[in-house]
């Protein structure tokens, strides 16, 4: 059977054993997942799982349960409605059930590419062997992945819908022996992803950090690399943007209010990629502005949390999203124009940049393969201050004015006179992203955005770079 057919015929059980006034809601998605990881400069594990997974919601007496299945045989599809049904009687009542998604037309899913849905396993690995070789001797870690999954939904108000998504990642570091360098890129299509581009990449920074020097805790203007940007997004849209939080007063957002620097534009655009054109309550998925020129427009919704705010769902309904809340997951930072308020023209070279746009370094000559030329025309404009490679283990101090506390790493380098002068040993930074990211905050965003993987595929976050006119750095990576 196919999904859809499978998802019909789950909602037709949920009627006759639950009665003609159950409610029932079912996503079935086919996932073709595969990941090819590499650790000492050699591939160490390949794996693949290719299976049909069902979710079932349903209604039925004022109480709601939910659950999930992956044995598609007419046994193990009423063993699941079953046991979904034995456990919406045991559930408390639900007043605020938000009922199901009417017959709504769904826009038509991005093609996806076959080649990248039906990868083979050496397809990826050339792709670790090329970032391997270029890396030129250094040792190299990381993965390469394919994914691939076809899905449909129904349910018992009659609205149906299906679509296909694809994806390839790469994330990998090369390191020597006191120091690292991480390039990463996600794509929709496996021949985006250049390995020894990427492993080029990662070896240079990995050169470029070596011999960091201790710099004293403070506030330092920065240039934060689309690796470091992700974590901002990703952070501002699990805690910032989300409906959840934003009806329970846990979040910063202010719809209508100036709360970013005008520069700024977040828009989560699901179909930008090759994304799923619903979610897993059948809503349409489109392109939702959440901050438009600095102002805040939207936080995202799924059914429940759009009834408790008195708007509509705006796609954003997941699996957890009653636990977590509805968040973005393909949240682009729009990439400027121009080179960014009052920057000037982006194709400025700083004195001392490299004919190439990066800046000239005294670090072993390699830095100057650190920055690209968008990230170079950022660093140029900076008379003191930090580029920044990479942001983790970052943790939230205070939801509501999202205040977190984090490290650096796969590089630092100290700017001095727009020049990168040397590297600098990690430190430890506490900061509010929303007003790192505040009106008059932001003295420039890049021009090319690069799409950034996330741990499940499906998630991404694109970003330009982004000169920040202040960062809180409270210590070093010891405390």
């Amino acid at each position: 059977m196919s999904e859809l057919e499978i998802a019909g015929q789950v909602v037709e059980l949920v009627r006759r054993l639950g009665g003609p006034d159950a409610q029932a809601e079912a996503v079935v998605t086919r996932a073709d997942l595969a990941l090819t990881r590499f650790a000492n400069s050699y591939i160490h594990q390949n794996v693949a799982e290719s299976g049909v997974g069902v979710r079932l919601r349903l209604h039925v007496d004022g109480r709601t349960a939910a659950g999930n299945g992956s044995v598609v045989t007419a046994e193990g599809l009423r063993a699941l409605v079953e046991r979904t049904l034995a456990a919406a009687r045991l559930c408390p009542p639900d007043p605020a059930w938000p009922g199901l998604t009417p017959p709504t037309p769904t826009p038509a899913a991005p093609a996806v590419d076959e080649a990248t849905a039906h990868a083979e396993p050496d397809e990826r690995a050339e792709r670790v062997r090329a970032f391997v070789a270029a890396a030129g001797g250094l040792e190299t870690a990381g993965y390469c992945r394919t994914a691939h999954r076809s899905s449909a939904f129904a349910n018992s108000a009659g609205h149906t819908a299906s679509g296909r998504a694809v994806e390839a990642a790469m994330d990998g570091i090369a390191r020597t022996g006191g120091s690292d360098g991480v390039a990463r890129l996600c794509a929709d299509r496996l021949t985006d992803l250049d390995g020894a581009a990427l492993g080029a990449r990662a070896a240079a920074r990995a050169r470029a950090a070596a011999d960091p020097v201790e710099l004293p805790p403070g506030r330092y203007e920065v240039v934060l690399e689309p690796a470091a940007v992700a974590d901002l997004l990703q952070n501002l849209s699990w805690y910032g943007f989300n409906g959840k939080r934003y009806a329970e007063r846990q979040s910063f957002a202010e719809p209508g209010a100036q709360q970013f620097d005008a520069a700024v534009t977040l828009v989560d655009d699901p179909l930008a990629g090759s994304g799923l054109p619903f979610d897993v309550e059948g809503t349409p998925r489109r392109a939702l502005t959440l901050v438009e020129a600095g102002t805040t427009r939207a936080v995202a919704h799924d059914r429940r949390s759009a009834a408790e705010d008195g708007a509509t769902s705006t796609g954003h309904a997941s699996p957890t999203a009653a636990t977590w809340g509805p968040m973005a997951r393909n949240l682009r930072l729009c990439p400027a124009a121009t080179a960014g308020a009052g920057d000037g023209p982006a194709t400025a070279t700083p004195s001392g940049a490299a004919s190439d746009g990066a800046p000239g370094t005294t670090v072993g000559g390699a830095a100057a393969e650190v920055v690209d030329a968008d990230t170079a025309a950022l660093v140029g404009r900076v008379g003191r201050g930090l580029l920044v490679s990479d942001l983790w283990y970052t943790r939230v101090l205070d939801p509501k004015s999202l205040v977190l506390t984090g490290l650096t790493r796969n590089g630092v380098w100290l700017v001095e006179d727009g020049v990168v002068t040397r590297a600098v040993r990690d430190l430890r930074f506490t900061e509010s992203y929303p007003r790192a990211l505040g009106p008059g905050a932001v003295l420039g965003i890049g021009r090319q955005a690069v799409r950034q993987p996330d741990r499940t595929d499906g998630v991404w976050w694109e970003a330009p770079p982004l000169r920040l006119a202040s960062w809180n750095f409270t210590g070093g990576a010891s405390g």
